[in-house]
């Protein structure tokens, strides 16, 4: 687990970038801290890689938040809202969100904030003009046309990690339409709203070697 501190003013936050495929000894660990609906859950992934990425996920969130309450990882109270976004009831002015893509994953952290956060792999072969255009705004699609091709693929990870980390941060999950708000997208322009979303703040970030990742706070 790799702590990175997200400072840049007005955006404070905590952030762990975990490795999802861990050894047996940490995976039986990790599920022993599981609650009954967490392992209900592990248990309907028909792959035993998906079922183990699960484990390594709820179980380094559960550590990484007992860590910060004085908790043990299996006493927390995890539930989800209504739109399946999880909380956490032991101390619910703690916001957290994760984030997972290829075997890494992001939790985010930071008290008395709304907090979302997305992590991808940038697949090439996911980055096409087709999706773009579905699912951004006419204003992003136009940005990510303007640019030089080989600035594409990293033009479009921009895109589309601040849109889910906003929508994650405002906990709606797909009710809540990727084209209603607009967003940077060149790659070394700093990581904003276009449009105006008031109280809202947002960083962008590679968290390793061929993953982008953004951050969205209220």
């Amino acid at each position: 687990m790799e702590l990175l501190a997200i400072d840049r003013a007005p955006v404070t936050a905590t952030i762990a970038l975990i490795d999802l495929d861990v050894d047996a000894e940490a995976l039986k660990r990790y599920a022993s801290w599981l609650d009954i609906a967490e392992r209900e859950r592990a248990a309907r992934f028909r792959y035993d890689r998906d079922r183990n990425r699960f484990i390594a996920r709820r179980g380094q969130l559960r550590e990484l938040l007992g860590r910060d309450l004085g908790l043990a990882p299996e006493m927390l109270w995890l539930a989800e809202d209504g739109h399946g976004k999880p909380v956490l009831l032991d101390d619910p002015e703690l916001g957290f969100n994760l984030s997972h893509s290829n075997g890494r994953a992001l939790i985010a952290t930071a008290r008395g904030k709304a907090i979302g956060c997305d992590i991808e792999w940038r697949n090439p072969e996911l980055a096409c003009r087709k999706i773009a255009k579905r699912l951004f705004a006419p204003a992003e699609y136009e940005a990510l046309t303007a640019l030089p091709p080989e600035q594409w693929v990293a033009g479009f990870y921009n895109c589309w990690t601040r849109k889910e980390a906003f929508v994650k941060a405002l906990g709606l999950g797909l009710s809540y339409p990727l084209d209603a708000f607009t967003v940077s997208v060149a790659p070394g322009e700093p990581a904003r709203f276009i449009s105006d979303e008031k109280g809202w703040t947002m960083t962008s970030f590679e968290p390793a070697p061929g993953y982008q990742a953004a951050l969205a706070l209220r």
